[in-house]
């Protein structure tokens, strides 16, 4: 670890910044800057994080989550439900991240449900207009599961690999996430990325970033990547990649496989996806982007400018799940939401964004008519099934993650989402969804968005009515 400090230090001193001390700053994004060293299941690294206060409030104290420690033994609330005990493809297998240290700091502590919080007191205040820069060290032993971080059977998922601070709400603190079965238990504001990897050389690496610099040092590599106004990063190693390149406009394409006879289909796709939502939606917000393949226990998962694809999809299900987690570069990575409470925007809009493209692109063979019918039927069947049970129905969209059965939570987060921008089409008229949708990305890429505020992109009366009444569970279907 002390190699990785040295790193640290020397690389904040070139770049002109003054570490571990509070000054005043123009308004700018924080800045992440993560040094790890990956070897044999174990991730050693360090974060020096740059917290830069845009409020009109004082801090003394900041707060990050640790997903990584959702993955310990005896977990009150565990990344999967035994359900998904395949996932632990060799058995129960567990990980955890341990922080080593915080400097400067006037202390800190793990806390949340699993030690998922970490709570660190400054040393001053750090008042509007002012930064203050931190460095923890950490350890993250990974379990050996399908799914978003830890060893999967033929590469190694580094995603919410690293501290991350968590979102923080005017005037209600900074917002703190349970890692829920459910859904995607994450929320945080976007930053700036510097990130440099080293691990063993026969490793090739697929990142959120654009690859800066890659040298060999003895046997290993050391890759570094960049990546700015992101909300996350997350990068997959395997020692079986094969990579497929292409180009849309401006962006850089990077498909990573090892298990597909139709690579070129799923290239040609995801480069059809990045052409056609930015024509819709507005322009693509990063370099680079790269679709994984990988092992995990559902379709996919995505992060910003990169996401994964499960190994284990067929050709059909594989192409769905592309074009889904594509569509979150726009929904979710650019324009953010809470996703613990708020896991329709995103989901919804990804859903409704996929059946907007295969309806465009019918040489992929996947009926856009039929995900709707589909989405109808589903929800049909939660309504019938909470009355018969409980003698009314809740489809209530704005619980947080853990209050949802894992049926439930599908069915509402992107059946009735796409089933709400169905009826705005329905209510609106198709043009004014798109003009308001192309009016939602302007005004929110880069920030955090509410319900009401999609409501209002789209100007017309009536719009907040409905979004409400889905949102409530008061909407007839």
């Amino acid at each position: 670890m002390k190699r990785i400090m040295v790193c640290v230090m020397a690389l904040a001193l070139a770049a002109g910044c003054l570490p571990f001390s509070a000054c005043s700053v123009q308004k700018q994004r924080n800045i992440y800057k993560i040094f790890a060293e990956y070897a044999d299941g174990e991730l050693q690294a360090a974060v020096e994080f740059s917290f830069f206060n845009d409020t009109e409030e004082a801090f003394d104290e900041l707060k990050f989550q640790l997903y990584g420690n959702a993955y310990r033994e005896g977990a009150q609330m565990p990344p999967l439900s035994a359900a998904f005990a395949s996932a632990y493809y060799e058995g129960k297998s567990y990980g955890q991240m341990e922080i080593e240290s915080v400097s400067p700091s006037a202390g800190w502590e793990l806390s949340g449900t699993d030690g998922t919080l970490l709570c660190v007191r400054l040393e001053e205040e750090v008042y509007p207009d002012e930064s203050v820069t931190l460095t923890i060290e950490y350890t993250l032993t990974l379990a050996k599961v399908n799914h978003r971080t830890g060893i999967a059977e033929r590469a190694v998922n580094l995603g919410n690999f690293y501290p991350i601070l968590c979102a923080y709400e005017r005037g209600k603190g900074f917002y703190e996430c349970d890692y829920a079965q459910n859904g995607d238990p994450f929320y945080s504001a976007c930053a700036d990325y510097f990130v440099q990897l080293k691990a063993p050389a026969e490793y090739v690496a697929a990142s959120s970033g654009q690859t800066v610099s890659a040298s060999a040092e003895g046997a290993s590599k050391v890759s570094t990547f960049e990546l700015k106004n992101a909300r996350d990063f997350a990068i997959v190693l395997s020692k079986d990649f094969e990579v497929l390149q292409t180009q849309a406009g401006d962006t850089q394409i990077a498909y990573y496989y090892y298990s597909d006879e139709e690579a070129e289909k799923t290239l040609r796709l995801i480069a059809d996806c990045i052409a056609y939502f930015s024509k819709e939606y507005g322009a693509y917000a990063y370099e680079t982007y790269s679709l994984v393949q990988t092992g995990f226990c559902f379709g996919g998962m995505e992060y910003p400018g990169l996401t994964y694809v499960s190994d284990a999809l067929s050709s059909q299900d594989k192409l769905y799940a592309a074009a889904h987690e594509t569509a979150h570069q726009w929904w979710y990575a650019a324009v953010g939401n809470n996703q613990d409470v708020d896991a329709w925007m995103d989901e919804g809009l990804a859903e409704y964004a996929c059946v907007q493209f295969f309806a465009a692109r019918e040489e992929y063979g996947i009926d856009a008519d039929a995900r709707i019918r589909a989405a109808r039927t589903a929800m049909n069947a939660l309504c019938n099934v909470q009355t018969q049970v409980f003698g009314q129905a809740d489809t209530s969209m704005n619980r947080p993650l853990r209050e949802y059965g894992a049926y439930e939570y599908v069915v509402l987060a992107y059946d009735k989402g796409l089933l709400l921008f169905e009826t705005l089409e329905d209510a609106l008229g198709a043009s004014a969804v798109s003009a308001g949708l192309k009016r939602y990305y302007a005004d929110f890429s880069g920030k955090t968005a509410t319900p009401a505020d999609l409501a209002a992109s789209f100007r017309r009366a009536g719009a907040l009515s409905i979004v409400q009444s889905f949102v409530d569970g008061t909407a007839v279907l």
